[in-house]
């Protein structure tokens, strides 16, 4: 399945009083990392997909993570992305955020491929053959 490697350098502003990444912030962060897989399979930044395809978004439906080690202010970590399964209207993603080469975070994330119906409402659609076929090389 695709996958993507995003470097992010860990800012002051990210963390807590202890003086490591808030965890709300790697949630911020796997959002960012899946947009620039999906901008990477599909060629485009993620306005450009988003109008392309005609959706509302990819709201994430379930998660879960381990964090096994801290990052800190001026820590660069590396979360390497991929898909991990892909059903009718919705795809699995892990992020494996690496530190000083050692596993820091394990996380999955079920996002579900949505547009709007014409009363305005978000509804699950299912994924295009053309989606399907670049997340799954």
């Amino acid at each position: 399945m695709f996958s993507n490697s995003t470097r992010v350098f860990i800012q002051f502003g990210d963390c807590d009083p202890a003086g490591i990444v808030y965890y709300p912030n790697y949630f911020r962060m796997f959002d960012n990392a899946t947009a620039a897989l999906l901008s990477a399979a599909f060629g485009m930044n993620k306005r450009q997909w988003v109008a392309h395809y005609g959706i509302a978004g990819i709201p994430m439906v379930d998660t879960s993570s381990r964090f096994l080690i801290p990052s800190q202010y001026g820590d660069e970590i590396e979360i390497r992305t991929s898909i991990s399964e892909l059903g009718r209207s919705s795809f699995g993603v892990l992020h494996h955020v690496y530190r000083d080469d050692a596993l820091a975070i394990e996380a999955r994330e079920k996002r579900v491929w949505v547009q709007r119906d014409e009363t305005g409402a978000i509804r699950s659609a299912a994924l295009p053959d053309d989606v399907r076929e670049r997340l799954s090389s």
